[in-house]
């Protein structure tokens, strides 16, 4: 009993692999895309197909490689719909080989064996697809390529073993099947050399189609492979296509370039009136943004066209980048950018000077001024750095170098290094500013600019002069301009000894009190308002801030051709041509205080006779 029911129980079991194996084979459950390519292949082989036949053929053959691989790029999932089934097949034909070796039938074996290459050659397949749409996501299409011929390779290899009995297989089609097994195994072999050569049409096709495969997966993520495929449907595009295509061109990628172009323009209005707006809100040029604008709007529009060039260079290249052109914009967006930055601080502050009212400032103009270089230096510094790390330079190597080579830069640039020490001790020590009117070893000049390494002076015949300012901090500097009240007007009269010492004091008492009158000469009574700094050092405040009021009148000497008068004063104001106007002025009432007390100027006369005296005592010492 025991041993029945076990014989019952294997004949069973027998019945149920021959019936799946049965099934199995009954259908080929083939996915319904490689059974047309198959049956392609199979209308293919006929030897009475004539030319025309076959064309139509391939053409039917490419339109379908062209829709599943669209379907794919729309819906990527379906790389995967197929795996599950076709491991459950090939667990099942491991079972049936297994048990019909144990049975000792080699024609099923050989039928399983065939039909099993064929499922993992389809497993290859799908395992060589996945990795090659996978690396259509690449940033450029060169790194695309090399990746799917390293997929190439490796997939012959594995697909060189499953081919190691390819003349075995061929000898067994040429037979003349004896049963249905033999049957069965001539058409496996036939579906697994069909498997192998749609194969080499899906590599065939990739390798054919590489730019419009990754450019049509480029599309498919920016959600424009639907309206490309209906554009590139229509008969006029597609012999449009022909024309450019030797081009690189197609009538999609004009329309994309057209489309990047026109957002970039739309872009370029928002972008001026967002950084207007930003501007407007500023404090510091809230109602000088147009002119800042003016100055930043030429560069604004140089870098979006640079990126609208460099967007329909990168849709032309199949959207893909080039390590070259990737390098070339880098360099130019660094350029062009720190000269934005550059302009726009410089513009911020030219028009703040421009509005900024000179007798409320507080800040010194050249310390504002080296200020401004010093931050353009610092940006046009950074921008240089981002320039050459764009050009491939190793920035790191750079800065660990400078530190090697700091001594001998330090030494070649000493002149500049002094020079800047020197800017720093002249603003420190403020003994000049610009505007100042100062003289230096006798060249007088009224200061331009104090800059990094030279002071410019405008002298008043209107030459410029640089001095250095590490030579300039080290010389005496008579600055003529640091005075608030006060500027000198000495002269000397001489009045000849003829005259009446009555009139003489008179006139004397007369010029001091038209001087201590006059409404444009300083006396211990003019007010004057500047802000003293307080100090801790022990400094008078007239002297610090240059007040001078003193009046001095007073018989000074006895000369050889008269007596002289002391006349010393000062202007309340020191600019020039003012000092000047209150100096004649001055001189005319002395001449007139002069002539309404009869007193007369002594000045050297030689008379006819004395010069006649002079010739024959000449002429008595010849002879």
């Amino acid at each position: 009993m025991n041993f029945l029911r076990k014989s019952l129980i294997v004949v069973y079991v027998l019945s149920l692999f021959t019936a799946g194996t049965a099934a199995l084979h009954a259908s080929g459950e083939y996915h319904p895309w490689i059974e047309k390519q198959m049956q392609l292949i199979y209308e293919s082989r006929d030897n009475t197909i004539s030319n025309a036949k076959m064309k139509a053929l391939i053409e039917k053959r490419d339109a379908l490689y062209s829709d599943i691989f669209h379907r794919i790029l729309l819906n990527k999932k379906l790389l995967y719909s197929d795996i599950e089934n076709l491991d459950k097949k090939i667990f099942l034909l491991e079972k049936m080989i297994a048990l019909n070796k144990r049975r000792g039938n080699k024609e099923a074996v050989l039928r399983d064996e065939v039909q099993l290459k064929s499922y993992r050659l389809l497993k290859l397949q799908n395992r060589m697809v996945r990795k090659i749409f996978k690396a259509l996501d690449d940033d450029d299409i060169v790194s695309f390529e090399k990746r799917m011929h390293d997929i190439f390779a490796q997939g012959w290899q594995e697909i060189g073993k499953l081919d190691n009995r390819h003349h075995e297989y061929e000898e067994i089609l040429k037979q003349k099947p004896k049963n249905r097994l033999i049957k069965q195994v001539q058409q496996n072999i036939r579906e697994f050399f069909a498997l192998l050569e749609i194969n080499s049409d899906i590599l065939r096709y990739f390798s054919d189609n590489t730019r419009k495969l990754y450019r049509r997966n480029k599309y498919a993520k920016l959600h424009l492979l639907k309206p490309a495929l209906y554009i590139e449907d229509i008969p006029e595009v597609g012999r449009l296509n022909k024309m450019l295509l030797p081009y690189g061109l197609s009538v999609t990628k004009l329309l994309l370039m057209l489309c990047i172009t026109l957002v970039i323009m739309f872009v370029r209005k928002v972008l001026i009136g967002a950084v207007e707006k930003v501007l407007l809100r500023m404090r510091v040029v809230g109602s000088y943004a147009k002119e800042v604008l003016d100055d930043i709007r030429a560069p604004i529009s140089l870098l979006l066209l640079l990126i609208n060039l460099q967007l329909i260079l990168f849709i032309y290249h199949e959207f893909s980048y080039d390590a070259s052109s990737a390098r070339v914009f880098g360099i130019c967006y660094s350029m062009i950018i720190t000269y934005i930055i550059f302009r726009t601080l410089n513009s911020i502050a030219r028009v703040k000077l421009e509005h900024i009212d000179q007798s409320q400032k507080k800040v010194k103009s050249e310390l504002f001024n080296i200020t401004i270089k010093i931050v353009n230096f610092i940006v046009i510094i950074i921008g240089f750095l981002f320039v050459m790390h764009f050009a491939g330079v190793n920035l790191t190597a750079v800065l660990s170098g400078l530190g090697i080579g700091g001594f001998a830069v330090a030494l070649a640039a000493r002149e500049s290094l002094s020079n800047f020490f020197g800017t720093i001790s002249i603003l420190v020590s403020e003994i000049f500013s610009q505007g100042d009117l100062i003289e230096v070893d006798g060249r007088l000049g009224s200061v331009v600019e104090i800059g990094l390494r030279v002071t410019t002076i405008r002298t008043p015949d209107n030459a410029l002069i640089a001095i250095p300012n590490a030579t300039l901090a080290n010389k005496e500097v008579l600055n003529w301009s640091k005075r608030v009240v006060g500027r000198r007007i000495k002269m000397k009269l001489t009045v000849t000894y003829e005259a009446d010492r009555k009139a003489l004091q008179k006139a004397v008492k007369e010029i001091r009190r038209m001087l201590q009158t006059h409404p444009d000469i300083a006396t211990d009574k003019t007010d004057y308002k500047e802000e003293f700094k307080k100090s801790p050092k022990l400094v008078s405040k007239e002297d610090a801030l240059g007040v001078k009021r003193t009046l001095l009148v007073y018989l000074d000497e006895f000369d050889t051709l008269g007596v002289s008068i002391l006349v010393s004063a000062f202007s309340k104001s020191t600019v020039w041509d003012e000092w000047l106007r209150v100096k004649e002025d001055v001189m005319y009432k002395i001449m007139e205080i002069f002539e309404h007390n009869g007193l007369k100027f002594a000045y050297q006369t030689i008379t006819i006779e004395r010069l006649e005296e002079n010739c024959e005592v000449s002429n008595d010492q010849k002879h």
